[in-house]
């Protein structure tokens, strides 16, 4: 049985794909994208505003940068924006790495900085009913603008995350016919996964929903939104379902740990015919705290030109 806490609807937009969430505790903001809607949001908490800028592209995922500005994933590859404000539209600050996608028709999907600070973003073609496991998972080398592949035959990446100590990385598969999370050993070192092997399965049987964004609290635990039931789950790092927590929309899509003591979940969703608040974003209390999203640490060249 799915638990019951507060639910918090933040601004009043509707997202077609809302993904990436991620709290800017310097400016106690959360920022996240429209991936169809080709738009960036910032919602305040202070003052409760909103705020979103167009993008050229889709984009499935973005990190904050350390140095300042933000690196998008995006249809063409990843690119460096400069910090928006809600006077100006965004300012690209070049390309930080292209892309060769494996097949026609694909874009970036979920990604996130590991604890160490390097952008890792999966890929997959954009009409997910031609079940093509063409994504790939790609970990960016700023320095040498290139993108390095750290696994493939994916068809729909999500559910990236990683421990507290960052020597774990969790990886799910969205796709109705694979629906699957998989644990891998990290090399913190070099950033790269291996030792694959399932975490967890959830079958259409289950009713948990099809495993889509994820987060890891301050336990170690792995909290993940089961898109298609409405619900998000928190599986402990032996991968057993600690506790579903229910939403008011059918398609969770990301999950994201906030606010001043980062015990806020924020939970983006997609828009469905029939559904007003589908594509909304929520706060809810998730009675844990969450840890400090890393930030993209870029080389110095990198951070002060693209190519």
């Amino acid at each position: 049985m799915a638990a019951t806490t507060s639910i918090e609807r933040i601004g009043e937009m509707r997202c077609g794909v809302g993904e990436s969430p991620i709290w800017h505790p310097a400016e106690s903001a959360l920022y996240w994208t429209d991936i169809v809607g080709r738009r960036l949001w910032r919602w305040d908490a202070s003052t409760g505003s909103t705020h979103a800028w167009a993008l050229a592209e889709m984009a499935g995922s973005f990190a904050l940068v350390e140095q300042g500005g933000i690196a998008l994933a995006m249809e063409t590859g990843v690119y460096l924006m400069a910090q928006p404000t809600p006077d100006e539209p965004m300012t690209s600050g070049g390309c930080l790495a292209k892309v060769v996608h494996a097949a026609d028709d694909m874009r970036f999907n979920d990604g996130r900085c590991d604890r160490q600070g390097r952008f890792i973003a999966g890929t997959m073609v954009r009409e997910m009913a031609l079940a093509r496991a063409a994504g790939r998972l790609y970990r960016l080398d700023a320095g040498r603008r290139k993108l390095h592949v750290l696994c493939d035959d994916l068809i729909v990446p999500n559910g990236l995350a990683f421990s507290p100590d960052g020597r774990t990385m969790y990886l799910s598969d969205s796709h109705p016919s694979r629906r699957v999370i998989w644990s891998f050993d990290y090399d913190v070192d070099d950033g790269v996964p291996h030792g694959r092997r399932v975490f967890v399965e959830m079958p259409a049987s289950s009713q948990l929903g099809r495993p889509d964004g994820a987060a890891v609290d301050a336990h170690g635990c792995y909290w993940i939104c089961g898109n298609d039931a409405g619900l998000v789950h928190r599986f402990t790092p032996s991968g057993k379902l600690d506790r579903s927590i229910a939403v008011p929309v059918a398609k969770p899509a990301m999950c994201a740990f906030g606010g001043a003591r980062l015990d806020t979940l924020f939970v983006t969703s997609i828009r469905i015919e029939g559904d007003t608040l589908s594509g909304a974003t929520f706060a809810l209390d998730a009675g844990v705290r969450g840890l400090p999203e890393p930030m993209l640490r870029l080389p110095s060249d990198a951070a002060k030109a693209g190519g």
